[in-house]
């Protein structure tokens, strides 16, 4: 072989090298790190949000902390988001608790090149990039007219409730909406549970014991209060009231199969936090951060200002094809 065509051969190899090496690389460098800040790491709903949060995060090969109190605390949870910030994060999927109380911490993450993406709960003053959730009005509208078919078109609600949430409150607009249309429905009652379940134990066993007000139907916009319900109901062998309860943790399915619960609307956490992630390390890498509020009426933004996930009404017709198909997603046996 010439020394000309070995030097080609070898110009040949030292490309071919550089190409698979560049191939290999990942994009991603070992300071990056993303945050999903929920308001209760505990509860079941937000655990499913960190496993798909976890499951982007391994495809991506990406450090990612679900972080977050470990009850309902919206101050705790500004903290969080503050140390996510002060410890540099490539990006942060928050869902707040207190949108006012969370507003001037997104704000100030934007500014300082940290892209913020809100999901299940808004903050839409903020200079969020975009949320990602429920169409919440759309879900209590769904809520709404179980409620109103079950109730025959009458009845006093009382309704289980965190006024301060901002996908809550779009829920409860949604069943106004709907109990608007039949003017024997009346909510009776808004209860704020303030994070705390057994506040809804504790006051639907006083309406109860005391027979006053008098109640036809409970209706929890979150997602701890109907098993709560349904479980002072079942106590008092009270089978005439409705409940519609809000997300599928296994002691609210529980109670839809018993009976107690009339029908629970199914959110998709898991979806939520998978693409949010997703789109975050799109974001971090594309250098991209248009400022939300913004370019909410730009018809030539980058980012879209919602993106519903969706959300599917469970009852007694569709739980055991809705548990099959969590069961096969999740890796679960069979309930």
């Amino acid at each position: 072989m010439s020394q000309s065509a070995r030097l080609r051969r070898s110009v040949f190899f030292l490309i071919l090298l550089s190409v698979i090496s560049s191939c290999s690389q990942s994009p991603h460098s070992p300071d990056e790190r993303y945050f999903l800040i929920s308001t209760n790491v505990q509860l079941p709903y937000w655990q499913a949000a960190g496993a798909g949060f976890r499951r982007a995060a391994s495809q991506l090969k990406v450090r990612a902390e679900f972080v977050g109190p470990d009850a309902y605390d919206a101050k705790a949870e500004v903290e969080e988001f503050q140390k996510a910030v002060r410890q540099k994060a490539s990006g942060i999927l928050v869902s707040p608790a207190n949108p006012s109380l969370m507003r001037p911490e997104i704000d100030a993450a934007i500014a300082s090149g940290v892209p913020v993406i809100t999901l299940d709960s808004d903050s839409p003053g903020s200079h969020r990039l975009l949320f990602i959730g429920t169409n919440n009005y759309q879900a209590g509208v769904m809520g709404g007219g179980v409620a109103a078919k079950r109730l025959q078109g009458k009845g006093n609600v009382i309704v289980f409730t965190m006024p301060n949430q901002a996908n809550l409150k779009e829920r409860l607009d949604g069943y106004e909406s709907v109990f608007a249309a039949h003017p024997q429905i009346k909510i009776v009652e808004i209860v704020d549970i303030k994070g705390d379940s057994r506040v809804a134990f504790d006051r639907t066993m006083e309406v109860l014991d005391k027979g006053s007000p008098a109640v036809d139907a409970f209706v929890c916009l979150e997602a701890s209060a109907g098993k709560e319900v349904a479980e002072v109901l079942n106590r008092k062998n009270d089978t005439a009231k409705i409940v519609v309860a809000m997300d599928t943790d296994q002691e609210t399915l529980e109670w839809i199969r018993k009976g107690v619960i009339a029908a629970t609307i199914a959110q998709k956490p898991f979806t939520m936090a998978f693409f949010g992630l997703r789109l975050l390390d799109d974001l971090h890498h594309q250098k991209a951060s248009p400022q939300g509020s913004a370019t909410a009426q730009d018809p030539f933004a980058s980012l879209p200002r919602f993106v519903d996930t969706g959300a599917t009404l469970i009852d007694k017709n569709n739980l055991d094809e809705f548990i099959k198909a969590r069961d096969s997603a999740t890796g679960k046996n069979p309930v």
